[in-house]
């Protein structure tokens, strides 16, 4: 259950939730920008901070004419009124795609549950987590299915 508490709001599945063509046309729609996360880290290389990866990261998308916005705004609401604090996600990539970058040893539960948060709270149905730091870098992609609350890895 990758670290999820059964308090959590969102179910977690693997892949073999996700019906084959879906599966197929989420790893075909990501592919650009996880190149771009590998091209990243394979010239920085690890254990840098993280603002110079998501820098980098900005003109590799750039460069290879990926669609995004950096620190997308999003606002949460509750009983139907806007909360002050402002949420930020790292990028939001082809308009459906938020991509979370990290720098830490590994990533763990929190960093899963910010991202499965912000996808439920944006209703982004797409999520890639990318950890930077490790000199294996790590990878974890996510779809968010707002009908049925779930979120699988793919």
């Amino acid at each position: 259950m990758l670290g999820i508490q059964p308090k959590d709001r969102m179910k977690v599945a693997g892949n073999s939730n996700i019906e084959t063509n879906i599966l197929t046309q989420l790893k075909s729609h990501v592919y650009d920008i996880i190149g771009c996360c590998q091209d990243v880290h394979k010239e920085l290389g690890p254990w840098l901070n993280e603002y110079i990866y998501q820098e980098a990261l900005k003109m590799s998308f750039e460069e290879k004419q990926v669609t995004f916005v950096k620190e997308y705004y999003f606002q949460v609401s509750f009983h139907g009124r806007p909360l002050e604090h402002k949420h930020y996600i790292d990028f939001l990539c082809k308009g459906n795609v938020a991509v979370e970058c990290k720098a830490i040893s590994s990533l763990g539960a929190e960093q899963r549950q910010q991202l499965w948060n912000y996808m439920r709270l944006a209703n982004i149905p797409i999520g890639i987590l990318y950890n930077f730091a490790p000199v294996r870098d790590q990878c974890e992609k996510y779809y968010y299915d707002a009908k049925s609350k779930t979120i699988s890895a793919f």
